[in-house]
């Protein structure tokens, strides 16, 4: 476990202003969000003595490896931020703001005779109004209970609403005035939703026309001297704005825009965005650039908006874009973020108003981005550094191994069987390098035959180019590498073929078997120089070829914490190959034309006749004989064969799915034979 005073910020970084933090992890996710009114003071109580933190807030600091913070001018923008973010980010310690994977909603079931209004989760229902999500249910009360005074919709659940009616007599929100008490007819089904309709059009933004209906009956009641009605109307009033300020939105009149704010210095620059839609802040990016020449803010701004916009077309582009300084030309850019949107673009500088603040909003963040930048710039390197230098020493190495590859297996109950290859230099991911495999014949059947396989072809190719291009040729370089490669290892286009770089360490997921079948392909080809070890997911142990023990790298190793990127990187690379290929695979059937048919029935008649070609080519008194299957079902399912095409593809009997032909054979040893010339994109099929 990481330790929290190896990543805190100095007291001088944090910024006294509200604003929105985040926790990270060593791979980069973020693993909480939170808000604060003081980011100083907040984060604060994270870096305090371990034995005074709440246990899950201890087992959340010691398992990040960063924090970082966005500022923001209010609270309330402070609290949007939260909600986006956690939506956007899923943070696996921020479980408390749900209960079934999902957001709280507030939500008035409009599908029922009286509406309720209530705090709903989980798939959204038809007739059912939602407004949200929220971070907190609470947050969506407290709105609900100030609403409920100008607007005393149902909230009961159906069995109090149902004994309410049997007895005649309200909860006790009937009898503060909370409720319409349609449990016991003081309002009809109409009133009551009526009631319900304006509770939503006020949610839903329709705010002025209740407010100044409001404040004129106000100033009639006064008129007439009924001061209670006029009080009770004032306090209805200061309700729904206290209720506004609690869904307030950062640009009140729902502009879709996005703002760009520049900080820089003789060297760098910082370069912020918010994006805005619908009024809110629903996105923020930003990145670090070096000036390598002079360059106007305009310049940067311009630079900043080719980023963003090059390769986006339509609504991608919003009508408004803010900025701090206008390039120039500026008819130029503006003509150009037409075309992309494909209508008229605004382009300048906010002046006044809540544009003009929520600009100086980003521009702090762009500040406290510049400022964080240079104090890690130099550690990063250092970091990197120490972990492989840790994992040298603790794999008994003879130098730090700059290049890892790292492979993983995947697959679902047996199908669809592929590898991946990952590459990380210098403590990096190198994407470029990437690689992925398919598995065929025998070696899908476990995972152990699988890395044996994988590894077999991978440094197999390696030898191969070897051996026909030359041997490294060392020459002294400091950039990552061992050496440099002969001219013969490159392409004609200069590119590295696809194999040529060998590792100075194979990393495989899994345990000791995985670990010796690795070893023992690199044995069969001749392969001595390579090292070979395994990382466990289940306590994270280091596995060396035979070797009974692991290697168990204390949790705060940096070390640890590079081998286990490397290792979840090529999980999720592996997985993502396997989800595409299921994809591929999954062909429309011309079963799925049958009206009434479904997943059960489809499978009994793939199971009964074993393949799609055997159903087409039966009669319909066959077909009959299928449980479930009746004379007219299988006069349409006939039908609906007969009008498909006649050339089939083959069924998954395991799982009813069609099965797109793979072109090529299989050669000797579950290698795949193939024509044609290899593709070179990044994490190119091999």
């Amino acid at each position: 476990m990481a330790d929290p005073s190896s990543y805190r910020p100095q007291p001088g970084q944090i910024p006294d202003s509200p604003g929105v933090y985040r926790f990270r992890d060593e791979h980069r996710r973020v693993i909480y969000v939170g808000k604060a009114k003081s980011l100083r003071q907040r984060l604060a109580n994270y870096f305090q003595d371990l034995a005074n933190l709440h246990p899950r807030t201890r087992t959340m600091v010691t398992t990040a490896a960063s924090v970082e913070w966005t500022v923001v001018s209010t609270e309330v923008e402070a609290l949007q931020l939260e909600y986006s973010w956690i939506k956007e980010f899923d943070p696996r310690f921020n479980v408390k703001y749900r209960d079934d994977k999902s957001y709280p909603y507030l939500a008035v079931t409009m599908n029922e005779k009286f509406p309720r209004v209530q705090v709903m989760r989980g798939h959204k229902r038809k007739g059912v109004r939602y407004f949200g999500p929220y971070g907190h249910a609470w947050a969506i009360r407290d709105t609900v209970d100030l609403l409920l005074r100008v607007f005393p919709v149902r909230t009961c659940s159906a069995g109090v609403f149902k004994n309410a009616t049997r007895t005649g007599r309200p909860c006790l929100l009937g009898y503060i005035g909370k409720c319409s008490a349609p449990c016991v007819g003081r309002v009809d089904p109409e009133e009551h939703r009526e009631l319900a309709e304006e509770f939503c059009d006020f949610m839903a933004g329709r705010t002025g026309t209740y407010i100044r209906r409001l404040e004129k009956r106000m100033t009639e009641a006064a008129e007439e001297m009924e001061y209670e009605r006029a009080a009770r109307l004032r306090d209805d009033i200061e309700a729904l704005k206290k209720a506004m300020e609690k869904n307030a939105v950062v640009l009140a009149d729902a502009t879709d825009a996005d703002l760009i704010a520049v900080a820089e210095d003789e060297l760098e620059a910082a370069v912020q965005i918010f994006h805005v839609r619908g009024g809110r802040v629903r996105g923020q990016r930003g990145w670090v650039t070096d000036k390598v020449e002079e360059i106007t803010t305009g310049a940067l701004v311009e630079h900043a908006l080719q980023q963003l916009y090059g390769e986006e077309k339509g609504d991608s582009v919003p009508k408004e874009v803010l900025v701090p300084a206008l390039p120039d030309p500026v008819e130029p850019v503006q003509e150009w973020l037409t075309d992309r949107r494909g209508s008229g673009v605004s382009l300048r500088i906010p002046q006044r108003g809540d544009k003009k603040a929520l600009m100086e909003t980003v521009q702090r963040n762009a500040l406290q981005a510049l400022a964080l930048h240079k104090t890690k710039r130099a550690s990063d390197l250092t970091t990197r550094s120490r972990a492989l230098e840790e994992i040298a020493e603790a794999l008994d190495l003879d130098s730090a191994p700059l290049r890892i590859e790292c492979y993983d297996i995947s697959h679902l109950q047996g199908d669809d069987v592929v590898a991946s290859m990952v590459v990380f230099e210098d403590g990096l991911q190198r994407k470029s390098e990437y690689r992925r495999f398919q598995i065929k014949g025998f070696a899908g059947q476990d995972d152990v035959r699988s890395m044996h396989e994988v590894i077999t072809r991978r440094f197999r190719r390696y030898l191969a180019e070897k051996e026909k291009t030359g041997e490294w040729v060392e020459d002294g370089h400091e950039d990552g590498l061992a050496g440099d490669l002969g001219t013969g290892l490159k392409d004609e286009d200069g590119r590295p073929k696809k194999f040529a770089y060998p590792p100075q360490l194979v990393v495989v997921d899994g345990g000791q078997p995985q670990v010796a079948a690795a070893k023992k392909a690199l044995d069969e080809l001749g392969i001595d120089d390579i090292a070979v070890c395994g990382l466990a997911k289940r306590l994270e142990e280091v596995w060396l070829p035979d070797e009974d023990d692991p290697v168990v790298l204390p949790r705060t190793s940096e070390g640890l914490y590079l081998l286990q990127r490397v290792r979840d990187e090529a999980h999720r690379f592996a997985i993502t190959y396997q989800r595409t290929k299921r994809a591929k695979r999954f062909k429309a059937s011309p079963l799925d034309e049958v009206p009434g048919l479904g997943d059960t029935r489809k499978q009994a008649l793939l199971k009964h006749f074993g393949s799609l070609k055997k159903l087409r080519s039966a009669t319909i008194d066959q077909i009959c004989e299928v449980p479930g299957i009746g004379r007219k079902t299988a006069e349409t399912i006939a039908v609906a064969l007969a009008q498909a095409a006649p050339a089939a593809p083959a069924v998954n009997m395991t799982t009813g799915e069609i099965m797109e032909e793979e072109p090529g054979t299989m050669g000797s040893g579950g290698e795949p034979v193939t024509t044609g010339a290899p593709d070179e994109r990044r994490g190119q099929e091999t």
